[in-house]
């Protein structure tokens, strides 16, 4: 009897490995260089669900209002793609930046990943 349960508790725990869900990304930094005074940049951030199960995505949370993030709504189902189009928009500092946006999903691991971009504003030109 005691082997048996064994047995149906290590089938169980593989089960829930085998049927997960979960979130790949190509890269999780981008670097957009230099962009205009008050100008904006824009970069899709590719990720697959490398699970068997459909994946949600819900509401990304930024770093700042400076940074936007579009996302699918609905499921992504195992071995498709998507993409997250962060946009940065610069209003009226010039230097550096890194920001960053926290993507939720429903994935077994890497249920919050952080999808980061930088870059230098240039100087206003007069």
């Amino acid at each position: 009897m005691k082997k048996l349960f064994v047995l149906f508790s290590t089938l169980f725990v593989l089960s829930g490995i085998v049927t997960a869900q979960e979130i790949s990304f190509k890269e999780t930094v981008h670097d957009f260089g230099e962009i205009a005074f008050k100008g904006y940049a824009t970069f899709e951030f590719v990720f697959e669900n490398s699970g068997t199960e459909p994946l949600v995505l819900t509401k990304p949370k930024s770093s700042c209002g400076c940074t936007v993030a579009e996302w699918p709504k609905e499921p992504i189902l195992p071995k498709e793609s998507g993409k997250i189009k962060v946009t940065y928009k610069n209003t009226h500092k010039s230097g550096g930046f890194n920001k960053y946006v926290t993507v939720f999903s429903n994935a077994k691991e890497n249920k919050e990943v952080k999808l980061y971009v930088k870059g230098k504003v240039l100087p206003e030109q007069n």
